[in-house]
């Protein structure tokens, strides 16, 4: 197959209350607000959509904030950890900036060669900032109050947690086509992706983890990216031919969406670049209004009624 899976096209956790989602991303990680939508599967909950500027591929982060949720337990078969690239020269900031707001994290440390300070988010989901020259920020968010020389610039990649590692790095690399790079002690480092957009996926094995819990705090899926359609449709037929049980084809407005299990239990999606987000809002306006797919305009109403109101803070643009 000539088709290649590009890189991360993005990441999607559970939360708990949506405000305090909207503010730590905007507010602390400087991100924007790119899509307010609803959780296709469970219209009476927000899809909150963070990135770039345009909430590019390989930048959007996204959650289903699920109000009053527990707390999801870690543990094996699951995404432990969620890296974002940030440029080398950004670290003083970055400790700055996360200890003013009051902010607890762990290092610098040395993960492969690569600076990386560590953190949770509000419903306890862990953040890694990586220390890199390698990825690239093509559409920096002029209006965040995190300067573009320090800004993230999009997905490093993930960890992931396994009581055992064979069967799901056969899918990385058989399948996916992931490359080894290294390993340190029990963690496995692989790269997926083509150029800047090449995201490393450490796999840390422990046989004696117990199975993670999910909830608050816990990612729901990794979507990989592919180009079009009509790649799509042949990503498909090549999961459905590995033996993997994949769904259909599905439409999520904003991109085409398969999706599966890998043998360690972590859900994928592959998932297309097209149409974007700016399909149902202009560039200048994404994140402004409540948008649903046409086919749940009909409901509107009472989906309105049902999602708690949400404030955006202000873009303070402090340098």
């Amino acid at each position: 197959m000539e088709s290649k899976i590009l890189g991360i096209h993005h990441i999607t956790a559970m939360a708990g209350d949506a405000q305090r989602n909207v503010d730590f991303y905007i507010k602390i990680l400087g991100l924007r607000f790119v899509k307010k939508s609803i959780n296709q599967d469970a219209p009476d909950v927000y899809h909150l959509y963070y990135g770039d500027e345009t909430g590019s591929p390989g930048t959007a982060i996204t959650f289903f904030p699920f109000g009053r949720a527990a707390r999801g337990v870690r543990g094996s078969g699951e995404i432990s950890r969620v890296a974002f690239a940030v440029p080398s020269v950004s670290q003083d900031f970055w400790i700055s900036h996360l200890s003013k707001n009051g902010i607890h994290f762990d290092g610098p440390i040395e993960i492969f060669n690569n600076e990386v300070i560590s953190f949770q988010d509000p419903d306890g989901m862990t953040i890694e900032l990586v220390f890199s020259d390698k990825q690239e920020l093509r559409f920096p968010w002029k209006k965040s109050n995190v300067p573009t020389e320090y800004a993230i610039k999009r997905f490093f990649g993930v960890s992931m947690c396994l009581n055992k590692s064979d069967a799901s790095v056969s899918v990385l690399q058989g399948l996916l086509g992931a490359r080894p790079l290294a390993q340190e002690g029990n963690r496995q480092r692989y790269l997926i992706g083509i150029g800047s957009d090449e995201a490393a996926v450490d796999i840390i094995v422990d046989p004696t983890m117990p199975r993670a819990r999910q909830s608050a705090g816990s990612v729901h899926h990794i979507a990989w990216r592919v180009n079009d359609f009509q790649e799509h449709e042949q990503w498909r037929h090549v999961v459905e031919e590995s033996g993997l049980q994949t769904t259909e084809i599905i439409d999520r407005f904003y991109f085409h969406s398969i999706y599966f299990r890998e043998p360690g239990g972590i859900l994928y999606e592959i998932a297309t670049d097209n149409p974007g987000f700016t399909v149902d809002e202009s560039l200048d306006t994404l994140g402004t209004q409540l948008k649903l797919p046409p086919w749940y305009e009909l409901q509107r109403s009472k989906i309105e009624q049902t999602l708690p109101p949400i404030k955006m803070p202000e873009y303070s643009g402090e340098r």
